[in-house]
């Protein structure tokens, strides 16, 4: 008898992919399509919206297409999606109104600085567990809504939809029928409540956005509507959907309070589960609910660092010092230290746990002897220093110990950075035997509500390790390492600080 399949779409903010997952949770079928990154002024990332869904239709066609008869069965679809990137588009044609801004994008910092200012931050904090940044989505629906002519009249009627790259793809795949979004969208959009789980009027009228424009929010796993008839080769049900890093951290089968993983992809991310407490954080993390299922709300502390493997992205395509990615694992191994030189990757500001929207990126320590090699070591090591940031502050808000980290995203190929991971964190990192962590999470969500997996239990067996990584950097070295990090951050701190008194 055939095997039951699930097709996962991962949306990016550098990709779109599509996995076919079995019910052994293996992936045997995928296709991707690299996503065009438009930066229109410094501090400003967006994206183009019908790109993004024609690469999703194109993708998720292709794997469908290369292993045969696939659409037949195929049980459910599942969807994971880069958090907080905001899209606005017309009911009645589906036509974006504006390109995407994307979480990157930085153009909200000073109105962000305002309501800070003004005294906002612990009310917003208390509901919505994150801080008043641009990263998160309400000031940017708000831009939209204020500089395209005619926005905010039409989003006041209901003209107008606004979502997550979840929601669009979802109006999208359904053909317009199904506007909603699950509750780890929402709650990256500092207008929903994560205690009441509902759209909070205090947060709408606070940002001024509209309650008529927003989605339906359900759990993570549940009916969302099928594929539309012609797109797929099937009405395919979509039953799963989670932004990217709680995805993550379904797939790597973190159910347990305690359990951390920690995704490498375009930035960094680090999420612990804190099982149905929602945590407070002494320490500048963020309480975020990490997925509902059956109207269970499971919460996580997480820390977001902006800038991961982007930093080797930009060597590659911003400074032409690499041709491929994986160039900087020989460069890496190739020297025995930066000597001395540190990337600080602020190119869009810094998260957790120092939150300045307005920091600008630096390599600091640099001499006449600074060359490709010594940079792109640099750039490897600043993803473990920013980790060792979010691992320290997560032990000190929940007063435990992390035996292991769990690490996925694309950067865990490379060997080199996280034996240097481990080594800085002084804890084993273990890396799964699908890396494709994001994909398979929105898998299992689908497949638990189409009954292709029976439940956690039988997504936990299905983890399996593919190496572990031990540390072995004597703990002098390691903490000094870590010194001459945060003096190089508070150098870019204290700079910024200063321009502020300049202006």
């Amino acid at each position: 008898m055939s095997r039951a399949l699930v097709l996962a779409i991962d949306q990016g903010t550098t990709s779109s992919r599509a996995i076919l997952f079995d019910d052994s949770g293996s992936p045997v079928a995928i296709a991707q399509r690299e996503l065009p990154q438009i930066f229109p002024q410094p501090g400003w990332v967006e994206h183009d919206p019908l790109r993004i869904w024609q690469d999703t239709l194109d993708v998720c066609r292709e794997a469908i297409r290369s292993h045969g008869e696939a659409a037949a069965r195929i049980a459910a679809i599942g969807i994971t999606n880069q958090r907080e990137t905001t899209v606005i588009w017309r009911r009645a044609d589906g036509q974006p109104i504006h390109r995407a801004i994307v979480w990157q994008d930085r153009r909200t910092a000073g109105v962000c600085r305002q309501l800070r200012e003004t005294g906002h931050e612990s009310g917003v904090h208390r509901r919505t567990g994150l801080r008043i940044d641009p990263y998160f989505s309400a000031t940017k629906i708000a831009w939209i809504l204020d500089h395209v002519d005619g926005a905010r009249d039409a989003a006041e009627r209901g003209d107008l939809a606004v979502g997550t790259i979840d929601s669009w793809l979802l109006w999208n795949l359904t053909g317009g029928r199904v506007h909603a979004t699950d509750v780890t969208n929402a709650s990256r959009t500092l207008l929903f409540d994560i205690h009441e789980q509902r759209w909070h009027p205090d947060l709408l009228d606070l940002f001024r956005v509209p309650e008529a424009v927003l989605p339906e929010v359900q759990d993570s796993a549940g009916p969302f509507g099928q594929a539309a008839e012609g797109l797929l080769g099937a009405p395919i049900p979509i039953t799963g959907i989670a932004g990217d890093q709680q995805a993550a951290a379904f797939g790597q089968a973190a159910f347990e309070p305690g359990m951390i993983k920690s995704t490498y992809g375009t930035g960094t991310f680090a999420l612990l589960n804190t099982g149905p407490v929602c945590a407070e954080s002494h320490h500048r993390l963020l309480g975020t609910i990490a997925w509902r299922l059956n109207g269970h709300v499971t919460y996580a502390l997480e820390g977001s660092n902006f800038v991961g493997g982007a930093a080797v992205q930009w060597l590659r395509d911003g400074l032409g010092l690499i041709a491929e990615a994986a160039e900087t694992e020989h460069l890496a191994s190739g020297i025995e230290s930066t000597g001395g030189v540190y990337l600080v990757p602020a190119f869009v500001g810094l998260g957790a746990p120092y939150w300045d929207p307005e920091a600008r990126g630096a390599i600091l320590g640099i001499t006449r002897d600074t060359g490709v090699a010594e940079i792109a070591r640099a750039a490897l090591e600043a993803v473990a220093y920013q980790t060792r940031d979010l691992m320290d502050a997560m032990a000190a808000d929940s007063g435990q110990h992390f035996p292991s980290l769990r690490v996925d995203g694309g950067l865990v190929a490379n060997d080199w950075a996280m034996q240097f991971l481990s080594d800085m964190l002084g804890v084993p990192v273990e890396r799964p035997r699908v890396p494709e962590t994001t994909a398979l999470g929105a898998a299992y969500l689908a497949g638990l509500e189409a009954g292709v997996f029976s439940g956690l239990d039988e997504l936990a067996r299905l983890w399996t390790l593919d190496r572990r990584f031990t540390p072995c950097m004597p703990e002098a070295r390691r903490e000094a390492l870590y010194a001459g990090w945060k003096q190089m951050v508070g150098r870019v701190l204290s700079e910024r600080q200063e321009e502020r008194i300049d202006t």
